[in-house]
Parts: C-alpha cells; structure tokens; sequence
C-alpha cells in the first residue's frame, strides 16, 4: 500500500510539471501575439504636411496607427506645401507628405530631403456655383476652362498660399496663358484649402481643389464639380524625411519610421480604403511601390 501512494505521488508531481512546462512554453506565444511598440529614445515626430490631408481627415486615421504601432508621437504642422517644404530646409521638421513634385526635387537634389517615396493620389477639380456662369463645363480641357473664367471675368477664389494645390493652379492659368495677377475677379484667399473653399462657396466663386477636401466638406458647400478628369490635373503625394546629417536636432529615425510606415503594406490598404463607406469612392490612391505616375 505504501508503495502504491508512493507511486501514486511521483505521478501526480510528474503531471504537475508537465503542465508547468507547457504553460511557460506557450507563454512567449502569448507575447508574440501582441503588437506593442518598442521603446524609443526620442518619441516626438514633427511631420509638416499639407492641410488637404488633414482637412480630408486622413491625418486623424493613420496617426493613431503610426503611434500604436511604433511608440512614436507624431505632431502635425498642416501648413501647405510651400511652408512645409520650407520647413523642411531648415531643419524644422523630421518628415514631409507633400504634392508639389516639381518644388519637391529641388529639396531632394540638395540632400536635404531622404528616402523619397511616392506614396499616393488624387485630383485636382474645379469647382464653382451649379450654374455655372462662365460655361465652364462645356471647355475641351482645364486650359480652356480657365480662359473662360477670365474672359467672363467669373470671380475665382485662390488659395494665394504657396501650397501644392496653389502651385499647381498657376500652373494651369500658365498654360492658358493667363496671367490673373491683380486681376479684379481674382481673389487670393492666403488661406487652406478648406477655408478657401468656404469662401467660393459664400461669394458663389470659381475655385481650384484637391478632390478629398471637397468631398469631405461637400455637405457645407454651395458649390458643384464642373472640371474634372484632365491629366493636368493629377495630384501626386510624396513623402520624405529630413536628413539628420544636415541638422542635429532631427530626428532621424522617427522620420524614417514614418516614411516606412506610409509605404508599408498595411497602412496603402487603408488609404485605399479610405472614405469609401462614407463617401462611395476612395478620397486616395495608394501608389507605393510604383514607378512615377
């Protein structure tokens, strides 16, 4: 008898360690599973960008992600591309999302501006009261629409701020040869998108807008898509991060960390993604990856 409780004893403490084993094997698993970002030296990312991806609202969706999944802070300066860029030159920011391509090398060719990644787009559009005084509607091209707002002498709201979304609507009067300048129907709002577009709406004016903005805004407005689908008026977005060897006060690795964050897999699927429950199409195009649109 009492070899057989001897015996039943040692079993009972070999099971007890087994399954102790077990446990402290699946244990790590446990903590494979969860997705905590790493410690970082310096946590605060200053990101300069344009305000079309605030005013979107894509801003609001991809920074809680970006600080969930790499333990960075990311502080958003929406300033215009212009600003940002500039920003950018004087080592005042660690990344930038911008889309002025053509003022965007100038900084990348100097070395200032690293990993330089496409990462998406959208449209430019002009919009303006739905019926359409100047007849813009009916123009072959963006080219030939502006003629017409300047003809009619149509009132036209800029957005006079040095963004991406301003260098590229003088390039479009450029190409009509136009220059609007001091013209009495044009009007430089030197605000961001979203109030510009305010603006047109109230004084029932012509404006140039990124298409995110717009539909993101559209339920507040009195205005109505009347030029789209030209090729001049794509709207391509990079992003880049400030090279720390230029400036000792960047952070380097957290500009990267953004940069790397913007292309990834995970994060072009939710920009794909982004707006159509709301709005039944994408406000972007997720572009990583591919040769120069």
């Amino acid at each position: 008898m009492k070899r057989a409780s001897k015996l039943i004893a040692l079993l009972l403490t070999l099971s007890m360690l087994v399954f102790a084993g077990c446990a402290k094997q699946e244990a790590p698993k446990e903590e494979a599973n969860k997705e905590e970002a790493k410690p970082v030296a310096n946590q605060d990312v200053i990101l300069a960008t344009t305000t079309s991806t605030q005013d979107s609202g894509l801003l609001d969706v991809l920074q809680p992600e970006f600080e969930k999944k790499t333990g960075y802070k990311l502080k958003i300066i929406a300033v215009g591309t212009g600003a940002a860029l500039k920003m950018g030159e004087k080592g005042e920011a660690d990344v930038l999302l911008v889309h002025a391509p053509q003022s965007e090398k100038a900084l990348v060719d100097s070395g200032v501006g690293i990993n330089y990644s496409l990462v998406m787009h959208n449209d430019f559009i002009l919009v303006g009261p739905a019926d359409d005084p100047a007849g813009i509607k009916d123009a072959t091209d963006t080219a030939e629409a502006m003629k017409k707002i300047a003809e009619k002498g149509a009132l036209f709201v800029s957005r006079g701020d040095d963004s991406g979304t301003h260098k590229k609507e003088l390039e479009l009067w450029k190409e009509a040869n136009i220059d609007p300048k001091g013209q009495q129907w044009y009007q430089e709002a030197g605000s961001g998108m979203g109030a510009t577009l305010n603006i047109a709406s109230e004084k029932q004016g012509y404006t140039m807008t990124d298409r995110a903005t717009y539909l993101a805004q559209k339920d507040n407005l009195k205005l109505a898509i009347l030029k789209q689908g030209d090729k001049s008026l794509l709207n391509i977005y990079h992003v880049m991060n400030v090279n720390p060897e230029k400036f000792d006060k960047v952070n380097g690795e957290g500009g990267k960390a953004f940069v790397d964050f913007m292309i990834s897999e995970e994060t072009q699927e939710i920009i794909g993604k982004f707006g159509v429950d709301k709005y039944g199409e994408p406000l972007f195009f997720p572009d990583a990856g591919k040769e120069e649109l």
